[in-house]
């Protein structure tokens, strides 16, 4: 039985995170990676053939661990759900701030032109997954119309993410009282 590796992709992309946060997508490379990981840049080069599946490999994890817990605020009631997908978003950006800066960039920074047909079939069964959820809250929501599927994705995607963008554009913790924030906000939004 071998030894189990000392730098698994996981720790890796965890370096990758680190420094897209700190010095943008452009400055995640093989290289740096290596340097901050601790690791020889074999290791990097073993678990991901190129800049662009590290780069690709870093968005998925990213946006496919956001979204989980988009997915898992669906339960309840539409109203709770609505709440509770705006809660998340602005609750994991807070505990999150290196991926959710990540995320603020958008996969396009990281290279979405050039990743594998593989790796962009992956974003876009994501996403499919994501508006399917969206039009099932906003059906769940009585909110079938055009103006109603608007809001619904205004509530619980948009102002959620200007919440918390004005923070992590500035490099600055996201208050707690934002997840409040958020969650009336959604609330008013619905009501109206």
């Amino acid at each position: 039985m071998g030894r189990p590796a000392r730098h698994d992709a996981d720790r890796l992309l965890d370096a990758a995170v680190a420094l897209a946060a700190e010095t943008g997508p452009r400055g995640v490379t093989m290289a740096a990676v290596a340097r901050a990981a601790g690791a020889p840049s074999g290791s990097v080069y073993h678990r991901f053939p190129d800049r662009i599946a590290l780069l690709s490999a870093l968005w998925l994890r990213t946006v496919t661990r956001f979204q989980e817990g988009v997915f898992a605020a669906l339960d309840g009631s539409p109203q709770d759900a609505a709440v509770a997908m705006a809660r998340h978003a602005v609750e994991w950006c807070r505990e999150h701030p290196d991926e959710a800066r990540v995320l603020l960039a958008g996969p396009g920074d990281f290279g979405l032109a050039e990743w594998p047909e593989a790796a962009r079939k992956r974003l876009a069964a994501g996403n499919a997954q994501l508006e399917q959820a969206l039009a099932d809250l906003a059906r769940r929501l009585g909110k079938t119309d055009e103006r109603g599927r608007s809001r619904v994705r205004l509530a619980v995607v948009d102002l959620p993410y200007a919440v918390v963008r004005r923070y992590l554009v500035r490099g600055e913790p996201i208050p707690a009282l934002e997840v409040g924030t958020a969650s009336d906000a959604v609330r008013a939004l619905l009501a109206g």
